[in-house]
């Protein structure tokens, strides 16, 4: 008698997926804003503007340094009353108004040229920013029919660094936070229970700066529109109510100032990208309108120009292909109008952004345009990856140390924190 096979058993059927939870709107916006007011972001993004700008301004201001006279100065064809005849009409900022001797012009540009080796350096950001935006203004608004068109990106991007949190990366104001984090903990560890180094150079800044905005307001007639002079009171009453807070109330008044600083800084961080799409999309959209540049000529003509030409046997050879004119004329359009479209998609975003610069480093060469391309390609770097800005900043620390022969630092790390050293604090959570 055969006994019955056995029947294989079925397999488990799987349990079903857990249901997505949808997480409650109102949790969403109050991550959101946690998000936003918790810490500044880009850290890396607004070093490389900050570094990327007050190097295009000293680069300038150091080769035009024996045309100063010229082109800011008393011995300019804009003359002192012609500039002075222009800004009562229509009001811009400038200190150079307020005398038109020579010794008063000199210390404006000698000021300029320090304060631009200041912010390269990141001493005192916020303070130095500032005087970087006064000295901007200035001379620029002093003969405004001077430029290429990278003093216009300058022109705001000076207005913009004022807001910004540019120096917690990459900076002396950064070391210098690390090294008082360092003492702090060493004398926790060690119960001296000594008081904290005293400042003395950031009140000592203050009250210069003080006076200055004294004398700024007491030539208020001949500075300009007078939102600006209230805007640098602002700044500096909020410069020392940080200092005094930092000092005396670290605890829920640190916190709300912390607040409101990185709320600008994230806003002038936004102005600023969407300034580089705007610059972009219209240079775009308005060469699509021209005639030169829809049929793929349009890069033949400067190539052509003799004041456009510093290496004319280089623009003979590129404006001889008539394939290559083409290409780069069709390539720059479609580039300029595509990019703000892949913001949102990183790896073409990342290929434009590589193109573009490379254009700009081609205009400077073919063109003679080092500080219009140096000011672009500035602006451009505040789109620039993270992780590619963390490993270019560790690849620049090993070769100063070996250049100098010093060993490893081992700060670094802690110098890529935003300044929050025990977690960001916020209003929300």
């Amino acid at each position: 008698m055969s006994t019955p096979t056995a029947m294989p058993a079925s397999p488990p059927t799987p349990p079903p997926p857990p249901a997505r939870v949808r997480e409650p709107f109102d949790r969403r916006i109050a991550r959101a804003v946690q998000a936003v007011t918790g810490r500044a972001l880009g850290p890396h993004q607004t070093a490389i503007v900050r570094i990327g700008f007050s190097l295009t301004w000293l680069v300038f201001l150091l080769r035009e340094l024996p045309h100063r006279h010229e082109l800011y100065g008393p011995d300019g064809p804009w003359s002192w009353e012609m500039a002075r005849r222009l800004i009562a009409d229509n009001r811009a900022f400038t200190v150079l108004m307020w005398s038109d001797g020579r010794l008063w012009f000199e210390l404006v540009y000698g000021l300029a040229v320090l304060s631009a080796v200041l912010l390269l350096v990141g001493w005192r950001t916020r303070a130095v920013s500032v005087v970087f935006m006064v000295g901007v203004l200035s001379l620029q608004n002093r003969s405004v029919f001077l430029g290429d068109g990278g003093d216009n990106v300058l022109h705001l991007a000076a207005i913009y660094l004022v807001l910004t949190r540019c120096g917690q990366v990459w900076s002396l104001d950064a070391r210098r936070a690390v090294r008082e984090v360092r003492e702090a903990r060493e004398a926790d560890d060690a119960g001296a229970g000594e008081p904290a180094r005293r400042d003395l150079v950031g009140p000592l800044l203050w009250t210069v700066l003080g006076g200055f905005l004294l004398a700024a307001t007491w030539f208020s007639e001949v500075t300009g529109e007078w939102w600006l002079p209230v805007l640098l009171w602002v700044l500096w009453l909020g410069h020392g109510l940080w200092w005094l807070v930092c000092r005396y109330a670290p605890g829920e008044p640190r916190t709300l100032l912390d607040v409101l600083a990185n709320l600008a800084h994230n806003a002038a961080l936004v102005v600023i990208m969407a300034e580089v799409c705007l610059i972009y999309a219209t240079a775009g959209w308005y060469k699509i309108q021209g005639s030169r540049w829809q049929d793929g000529t349009a890069l033949y003509y400067p190539l052509h120009l003799d004041y456009f030409s510093p290496w004319p046997a280089l623009s003979e050879l590129l404006g001889s292909s008539g394939v290559m004119v083409m290409l780069l004329t069709y390539g720059t359009v479609i580039v300029q109008v595509a990019f703000p479209f892949t913001l949102f998609h990183r790896k073409v975003k990342n290929v434009l952004l590589v193109a573009m610069m490379l254009e700009h480093a081609g205009i400077a060469v073919l063109l003679g345009l080092p500080v219009f391309s140096l000011a672009m390609i500035s602006a451009d770097a505040v789109f620039l990856p993270t992780a590619f800005l963390v490993a270019l900043g560790a690849r620049v620390v090993r070769g100063r140390d070996r250049l100098l022969g010093r060993r490893p630092a081992g700060v670094l790390p802690e110098q890529r924190r935003t300044g929050e050293e025990h977690g960001p604090r916020t209003l929300v959570g």
